[in-house]
């Protein structure tokens, strides 16, 4: 009977103590240079990824909430010169603003060199249409800032993960090997490294991949309402008025 509860009480030391070395702290302390660079990489990764979601919320509630103001206000100013009077005052960072001066831009340039071979080689039309894609083209790309970032921590974070695994399974192994005994003790550690590792790979990517889904979505919204405001400002600054408006701007 006493042998028996000296057992138990033995076992029970050491199961406690094989879930001791399970801990993250244990982890941290038992770190050799392969696990210190699987573990930086994976908080570089998720700290870049945190900052880019920040980023992109931030400036996709930004754009919402003042997108449909910032077109409203210009089609709605009966003076076209007010109208891009109040497109200038827009911050750098708001786009539609920065593709309607584009338009602006472009018609009054065409305008003052007119009899010049610029002006034969492109009509006006062609001339408003062509500094439109370039705004468009220009405003899609700073949509993308970041989203990059975010599919490539999406797609590598669990594969640094899965090293820190493999490498917690080889500690495993050696252990086992050098003490002959593959008690619970003996691998408890390196295994718990191992599922450590794989769990932060998992935790960094999935918040990752589910922002670049939802931004890559939210963006692609925000690029159809740039094609429709580029095509009525070509329809505007070619023809000197929009489509479907009968009174138009002077």
């Amino acid at each position: 009977m006493l042998q028996e509860t000296t057992t138990a009480a033995t076992a029970g030391g050491s199961n406690a103590e094989a879930l001791q070395q399970m801990s993250f702290g244990h982890m941290v302390q038992n770190f050799d240079l392969v696990a210190w660079i699987v573990f930086i990489t994976l908080v570089t990764m998720s700290a870049m990824s945190i900052y880019w979601m920040i980023f992109n919320f931030v400036r996709n509630l930004r754009l919402r909430s003042t997108s449909d103001r910032v077109i409203g206000t210009f089609w709605e100013t009966p003076n076209a010169q007010d109208a891009i009077r109040y497109m200038e005052e827009q911050p750098r960072s708001e786009p539609f603003s920065k593709i309607a001066l584009d338009a602006a831009q472009a018609a009054s340039h065409h305008q003052r060199h007119e009899g010049s071979r610029l002006v034969e080689s492109l009509n006006r039309s062609e001339f408003v249409d062509r500094a439109l894609r370039q705004g468009v083209t220009r405003e899609s790309s700073r949509l993308e800032s970041g989203l990059t970032v975010l599919a490539s921590v999406g797609a590598t974070a669990p594969f640094v993960g899965l090293l820190g695994t493999v490498w917690g399974i080889y500690h495993a192994l050696i252990r086992i090997g050098m003490s002959g005994n593959a008690s619970i003790d003996a691998v408890a550690g390196p295994v718990g490294e191992a599922l450590i590792m794989t769990a932060i790979g998992l935790f960094v990517a999935i918040p990752a991949v589910l922002a670049f889904n939802f931004f890559t979505r939210a963006n692609r919204v925000t690029n159809a309402k740039f094609d429709t405001f580029a095509h009525d400002l070509h329809d505007f600054f070619a023809t000197g008025s929009r489509v479907g408006d009968v009174t138009g701007k002077r």
